[in-house]
């Protein structure tokens, strides 16, 4: 009996000093690892299975609790006081960050505690496709739900009568009131969640200028052409053509009308000029359209180059635009074989027999 009562005076007194040893913080922290205990079902729920982003931020100066009714309000977590316990408990509470997220409702509470430590992860990936009209990079930003903005407001700073940097526009030749129709440069990037309408802007037209810069500047001046005149052409040798190895070739074609003073008859200006009237930006043309569509863009129509581009070009063609193939082809048409490619022709009765 005496040996039982002195055991328990033992551990009764070992287990006060362990808790006089311990500080306070260590004991609250061992008192909400407790409190988790059996609850472990709730950690691992989510809202749902859909891993859709959702945008969140992180204020510089809110707490746990206020985090977590944030979360709770967006529906990304199911249990507010959880959230708070756990971060608590996992010493997270003092590594939450101030920041943009893209979280999703398919995620634990441990993930999103763990992901609110970081944001330096959080990007937004845009992709700007060749052969896209400005309408259609307006599109992708609404498509794309982690931007702050939406495409209206994207329009706002590079459709017509948008003030432009004035050494931009002075360089590339942009004439006044121009909107940025074909200098939206095609790529993949990555953008910071804070990111305005203005600074994608900035972030594109960077891109482009990267893009030019040197022998194609120079290129091109050395012409006589300015880098709006470039790009215009290079849009229309974009949408034209499917392959890129025949960009140069259908360059040349287009250079050769134009130095002779022939119309371009460029299909994808008719395009350009139809816009979305036929459900597609880029609607199938019919022999009526060639002069039934009155429009500045119409190189069916008028003589030289449209007024500006008609969509933004990718390197390729652009880099095709000022070192053209040079021949002596007027013509060129779809191939019989369906596969992208064209035949070309010197003459129109050449041209004609080039039919399927």
């Amino acid at each position: 009996m005496f040996t039982l009562v002195g055991l328990g005076c033992t551990v009764v007194l070992l287990l006060g000093m362990v808790v006089l040893l311990l500080s306070d913080g260590d004991l609250r922290t061992i008192f909400r690892q407790l409190a988790l205990i059996g609850r472990e079902d709730g950690l691992s729920q989510t809202v749902s299975r859909d891993d859709s982003p959702v945008r969140f931020t992180v204020n510089s100066g809110e707490t746990p609790t206020q985090i977590a009714q944030k979360l709770l309000q967006t529906n990304l977590i199911l249990d507010a006081e959880l959230f708070v316990d756990y971060v608590r408990a996992e010493g997270l509470d003092r590594q939450l960050e101030a920041g943009t997220y893209f979280l999703n409702r398919a995620q634990t509470i441990p993930e999103i505690a763990l992901a609110l430590t970081d944001s330096r992860f959080s990007q937004i990936t845009f992709t700007v496709i060749p052969g896209w009209r400005l309408e259609q990079v307006l599109e992708a930003i609404d498509a794309n739900p982690l931007f702050a903005f939406d495409g209206a407001a994207f329009y706002q700073v590079i459709g017509p009568g948008a003030v432009i940097d004035p050494a931009f526009a002075q360089r590339v030749g942009l004439p006044e009131g121009a909107s940025l129709e074909g200098f939206l440069f095609p790529n993949t990037y990555q953008l910071a969640p804070e990111i305005t309408p203005e600074g994608l802007r900035e972030t594109l037209l960077n891109a482009f200028l990267s893009a030019v810069e040197g022998e194609i500047e120079t290129t091109a001046a050395t012409q006589g052409y300015s880098l709006y005149q470039i790009v215009t052409m290079a849009s229309i040798v974009q949408r034209e053509a499917i392959h890129i190895d025949e960009q140069p070739k259908i360059a040349g074609v287009y250079f050769n009308r134009l130095n002779i003073g022939m119309r371009l008859d460029a299909d994808p200006t008719v395009q350009y000029a139809l816009g979305n009237s036929r459900g597609t930006w880029w609607a199938r043309i019919t022999l009526d359209d060639y002069q039934g569509v009155i429009s500045d863009y119409n190189t069916y129509r008028v003589t030289g180059l449209p007024p500006g581009p008609i969509a933004s070009p990718g390197i390729s063609a652009i880099r095709a635009t000022v070192t053209p193939e040079a021949s002596d082809y007027f013509y060129f048409r779809a191939d019989c074989r369906a596969d992208g490619y064209h035949d070309f022709a010197r003459t129109y009765e050449e041209h004609l027999q080039n039919g399927c």
